[in-house]
């Protein structure tokens, strides 16, 4: 019996502070996730080879199911990854935590061109906004064949990332495990993951909504993008079509839950920034560990906010040990 199982990309995160000027430089969107092609992550990993830099597992769903682990619940993760160092690293960093990852995530298959394990360059400039150069690899690959079934059914929920709308067999993959969820009682909880989904993803997006989810995760920009406005009250109430349970994150000013019962505005916390990489994970993870525990969906946002703010006053889209997970629980759970 699973809390939470995960579907999303496998990445290994590597990090490094950069300045506006190296944006400029090599004409990178600020304050996005790009898509890149293998050679391009070469030359830009190249490029940043004689600065600091550290590297974890990632990718978004696996950074929240790594919060919902450290958060005292029990998690599972499938993905795709190849047989090299990249994907032993992810493999061992990650069940390092506790979460379960699919048996099969490393299998070879008969291919001779295999590729790589995928890749993620987190840029982070000054003002403390990170920008996401990504070669998803082998993971844009992930297909039903990743997928546990029997520990889906047997979870509470199925979360999935918005960046599975990226890749055609990922995304044949999140609508299976969405109907399995359907038919055994599993809880949908979808993130938009990124605005760069929504404004040239969103066919994809839709087949993995189906005719509705339970829980909807994004942040105020893919909101506004995906009900094409500039009102986020006229952006909830589109979202609320979709799902009756909808978070909605404000960057400084904290999030809306919005819900039947037990829904409202969760104020920010005020903290001084450094890193905002992983803020949109850590709150997606808090959210779904706090309504696994019984909190309403306010006190679940609430939560939230409070992990996340937490988070964005380190470096890196995780917290440094699964240790920190358990303090914010004693602290605020």
């Amino acid at each position: 019996m699973y809390d939470v199982f995960g579907l999303g990309n496998a990445l290994v995160d590597t990090e490094v502070n950069i300045d506006d000027g190296f944006l400029h430089k090599h004409r990178i969107a600020k304050g996005h996730m790009t898509l890149v092609d293998t050679e391009l992550m070469q030359s830009l990993v190249a490029a940043v080879a004689e600065l600091p830099k550290n590297s974890c597992s990632g990718g978004s769903a696996a950074n929240t199911i790594y919060a919902v682990q450290g958060l005292g619940l029990k998690a599972c993760y499938n993905c795709r990854l190849a047989p090299d160092e990249t994907g032993d690293f992810f493999v061992q960093d990650l069940t390092a935590s506790g979460v379960e990852i699919n048996a099969n995530a490393q299998d070879a298959g008969d291919s001779e061109n295999l590729g790589s394990s995928g890749q993620c360059l987190v840029l982070i400039t000054d003002d403390a906004e990170r920008t996401m150069m990504t070669d998803l690899g082998i993971s844009v690959e992930l297909s039903v064949n990743e997928v546990n079934t029997t520990a889906l059914q047997s979870s509470r929920y199925y979360y999935v990332e918005g960046y599975m709308a990226a890749s055609p067999s990922a995304t044949a993959a999140s609508v299976h495990c969405r109907e399995v969820s359907e038919t055994h009682g599993v809880n949908v909880a979808v993130s938009l993951s990124d605005v760069s989904m929504v404004e040239f993803c969103r066919d994809g997006l839709n087949q993995m909504l189906g005719n509705g989810i339970n829980q909807l995760f994004c942040n105020e920009e893919e909101a506004l993008s995906w009900a094409n406005t500039d009102r986020v009250d006229i952006a909830i109430k589109e979202l609320k079509d979709i799902a009756p349970e909808v978070y909605v994150t404000l960057g400084a000013k904290g999030s809306i839950a919005v819900a039947k019962e037990g829904g409202g505005e969760a104020p920010g916390v005020s903290v001084k920034p450094v890193d905002t990489t992983g803020a949109g994970d850590i709150y997606a993870g808090a959210v779904l560990a706090a309504r696994c525990r019984g909190a309403t969906p306010a006190q679940a946002a609430q939560f939230a906010n409070r992990c996340a703010a937490e988070l964005i006053t380190h470096y890196g889209a995780r917290l440094t040990a699964i240790e920190d997970y358990h303090r914010l629980l004693e602290q605020y759970g």
